[in-house]
């Protein structure tokens, strides 16, 4: 039978235990705060077979290209040392799967997935934009991804070492800062959409596909609806398309910031 000395040094040594864990998790999960924004993903949707869906004369896969482009160039031109790379560049399918493999593959800091709605009438008055991030209910998509692709994150000194116990602890935090950076990048486009004066319908999460295989921050934004005449004709117009990718554009160099300054995870610590 243990002495009460003997059960006194074992309560302390899980102490320690547990607080040295504690401690090394939280400067772990900290190396992510100072981390540039280096590589940002743009997903325009659909494309080739798939063309999404359509209005009176267009289709969603075209403008998603176009406002696309005109993002990426805001980006490069204004913001000096970012990689932007795109899912698809002309007028091709790449599968979904495809998509996100493209941004881990390439180690991208930031996957932003363009698209347009639609509501289920043929015509409909429905307006505004809407920014989705990952539903909850495929998260373990999300954190069997950051876990995949482990060595993504090895340029902080090996944070996902499959030999560690503590990993799955590690891969969980990251995919709960990304959902909080996630969340705030969407509030920042919506707020920007906002400031142009559109309809603003929030930050919503859904389980789609592009978001939970990415491992990185992401976000998934509808432009408008297609089906809607007046919004066909604005996101149709060379000014409508440079006002979207704008909007983004703003919020991703306020996202850029913050992340760079750390206020981007302090919520997921």
């Amino acid at each position: 039978m243990k002495s009460k000395s003997t059960k006194i040094l074992s309560a302390f040594l899980i102490l320690l235990f547990l607080s040295c864990s504690y401690l090394m998790l939280q400067a772990q999960s900290k190396r992510v705060v100072g981390k540039r924004l280096r590589k940002v993903v743009i997903d325009a949707g659909h494309g080739g077979r798939d063309p999404g869906c359509h209005g009176q004369y267009s289709y969603e896969k075209d403008i998603a290209l176009d406002v696309s482009k005109i993002l990426g160039n805001l980006l490069r031109k204004n913001m000096d040392g970012l990689r932007v790379l795109y899912t698809r560049d002309y007028d091709w399918y790449p599968a979904l799967k495809e998509r996100h493999k493209i941004a881990n593959d390439a180690k991208a800091d930031l996957f932003v997935s363009i698209h347009i709605n639609s509501s289920p009438k043929r015509v409909t008055t429905a307006n505004g934009t809407e920014t989705y991030v990952l539903g909850l209910h495929r998260n373990d998509q999300k954190e069997g991804a950051i876990g995949e692709y482990a060595e993504n994150f090895a340029q902080d000194g090996g944070l996902l070492n499959p030999q560690d116990p503590m990993t799955q602890i590690l891969i969980a935090q990251y995919s709960q800062t990304f959902l909080a950076s996630s969340i705030l990048l969407g509030t920042f486009i919506e707020n920007e959409f906002k400031n142009q004066g559109r309809k603003s319908m929030g930050v919503k999460q859904k389980g789609l596909e592009v978001l939970a295989g990415s491992a990185m921050p992401a976000v998934l934004v509808e432009l408008g609806f297609l089906n809607n005449p007046s919004e066909e004709a604005m996101l149709n117009s060379p000014q409508g398309k440079l006002n979207c990718a704008n909007a983004i554009y703003k919020a991703i160099s306020k996202y850029k910031k913050e992340v760079e300054k750390g206020t981007a995870i302090q919520s997921a610590n």
